[in-house]
């Protein structure tokens, strides 16, 4: 079958994983960590650390997710739309401090603010003829005072940048040993991190730490669920607590199956497309 091969890059940077990206001519350029990639319109991968990295998660057997996920028109019209969109496989700690700084925020601050803290507390490197500025390590951050990383543009986020990447760095959080663990058992522990509710926590588990069935729930998702799936999912309130989102995300899952988090993508992808909102 065809999508196994298929792989849209300009779709999969463009729809919400990421953030310290940046289109160069035919490639696209982008921080992953202690790394920087390159990618040409194939996806075929250039790595500044010359790493083998997995990051469009090509052993994920993309016919039978594709076949799992497709339960109704909604998203079977959006994978149509989007074939080739794929989960990223990010490095973890740039990935949950992305998403600690994207809580009441747009794609344009969050991209602004992540490059500023690369810049203040990352290693500059040259690749490709260019300068770069890696994500810095949990270390530096945890070192950091809040002042400084409040100078990077993230307001009250300070504190909870510091207190994750102490957590990281003490590895009282252990992102090795959450790949390997079970999907709530990991949300408990990613939860811990201040600053951390369950759609963040989803986001880290889903783009870094090979859960794939988990969903995030932000505001593009409720408006879909509601305008889509009223029937299956009846939401009762415009804001979820924290009960109803474990009652949800079990409803997700028994519709969309221990994929979820690829309709979830689609999903999200197709909506934010539909309203023409900025990407990248």
């Amino acid at each position: 079958m065809q999508e196994n091969c298929t792989i849209n890059v300009e779709n999969s940077i463009n729809s919400g994983q990421v953030f310290l990206w940046k289109k160069n001519g035919n490639y696209w350029d982008g921080i992953n960590g202690q790394d920087v990639l390159r990618l040409d319109k194939n996806g075929i991968i250039k790595s500044y650390q010359n790493l083998k990295i997995d990051f469009f998660r090509k052993n994920d057997s993309l016919d039978n997710i594709i076949k799992s996920i497709s339960k109704d028109k909604i998203v079977m019209n959006a994978v149509k739309k989007y074939l080739g969109l794929r989960i990223l496989k990010q490095d973890p700690f740039q990935c949950l401090i992305s998403f600690i700084i994207s809580s009441n925020s747009n794609i344009q601050k969050i991209k602004t603010n992540l490059e500023n803290i690369s810049k203040k507390f990352g290693t500059k490197i040259k690749f490709e003829n260019q300068e770069f500025f890696l994500f810095p390590k949990p270390e530096k951050l945890g070192k950091a005072s809040i002042n400084e990383i409040t100078s990077c543009g993230v307001g009250y986020r300070a504190k909870f940048i510091k207190d994750a990447a102490n957590m990281i760095f003490s590895k009282e959080i252990d992102f090795d040993s959450l790949k390997k663990s079970k999907y709530f058992e990991t949300k408990e522990s990613i939860r811990s991190i201040p600053g951390v509710g369950n759609k963040v926590a989803d986001c880290v588990m889903l783009f870094s730490l090979n859960k794939l069935e988990a969903f995030p729930l932000d505001r593009w998702m409720i408006r879909i669920l509601e305008k889509y799936y009223r029937n299956e999912f009846h939401l009762e309130t415009k804001t979820i607590t924290e009960k109803q989102y474990d009652i949800l995300h079990e409803k997700i899952v028994n519709h969309f199956g221990p994929y979820a988090g690829y309709a979830q993508q689609f999903l999200f992808k197709m909506e934010r497309d539909n309203y023409q909102k900025k990407w990248l």
